[in-house]
């Protein structure tokens, strides 16, 4: 109540009783428990939960509000710079970034890649995508960073053969893109650890887990949002799985990957 500025009087009105009756609710003697409809009458006038208000919660918000907070489903660009995954790295700065990119990740991309990618987007040009990615890329050579990524063995194989999503891209800039992948996971290890796993053996949506704070899935079009603890946990847990199921480990992923170019013979 004074939390929200609400008098005795102010609170019996909106929950339809008499001034004595929140008298006696809030009595510090032989106070008076509230029945269903009371409270949640009084639930309701003060924007909280009836069962925190009963003592049965540790927290106060409304289930409706607890679902806004926890879960979200939010519109995303139609391009792989996305400012709101830039806000979600700023807010996270300082803690292990995990993540399961829908190709590439950005901040290994070529800028030959980002302008192959970019050749259907038109309200954004690919050097504002070649912008954010460095971005993260300073963000990774800064003490503390902690980056930690799994990516398809496969979609990196047809790269080095050209084939498959990367059909058009030029060999040259194939090949460049492999050199470039393997030397940053090289030069980088170990604040940026990238592991390879086998699509036919596990399985994994476009994924990044911001720390402790949210996680976030990419749908196409949107992301789901989570930001309750046991959320985040649960996506954290089957990321780890991925991370163990993975045929090529951060160690070995520059090696594994140069070694793809012999592929494309």
């Amino acid at each position: 109540m004074t939390s929200r500025s609400l008098s005795r009087s102010a609170m019996a009105r909106a929950c339809g009783v008499d001034r004595s009756t929140i008298a006696q609710l809030l009595s510090d003697g032989e106070a008076r428990l509230p029945n269903a409809h009371l409270a949640a009458a009084c639930a309701e006038a003060l924007s909280v939960s009836s069962d925190w208000l009963l003592g049965l919660s540790e927290r106060s918000e409304t289930a409706a509000d607890l679902l806004e907070s926890s879960f979200r489903v939010t519109e995303a660009e139609r391009t792989f710079a996305d400012t709101k995954i830039d806000e979600w790295h700023r807010e996270a700065a300082g803690y292990k970034i995990r993540h399961v990119p829908a190709s590439l990740p950005d901040i290994l991309k070529t800028d030959a890649v980002f302008e192959f990618e970019y050749a259907a987007f038109r309200d954004k040009t690919p050097d504002q995508a070649i912008s954010s990615m460095r971005e993260k890329a300073n963000w990774l050579r800064r003490p503390g960073s902690d980056y930690e990524i799994c990516c398809s063995r496969e979609l990196v194989e047809s790269l080095a053969r050209g084939e498959g999503y990367w059909r058009g891209l030029p060999r040259e800039a194939c090949e460049e893109q492999i050199l470039h992948m393997a030397k940053a996971c090289r030069d980088l290890y170990p604040s940026l650890r990238l592991y390879l796993y086998d699509t036919k053996v596990v399985f994994s949506s476009p994924l990044t887990i911001f720390g402790p704070l949210l996680a976030v899935i990419y749908i196409g079009g949107h992301y789901m949002v989570f930001r309750e603890s046991h959320q985040i946990r649960a996506l954290t847990d089957h990321f780890d799985q991925l991370v163990r199921d993975s045929d090529t480990d951060a160690r070995s992923a520059a090696a594994t990957i140069e070694a793809m170019l012999d592929l494309k013979d």
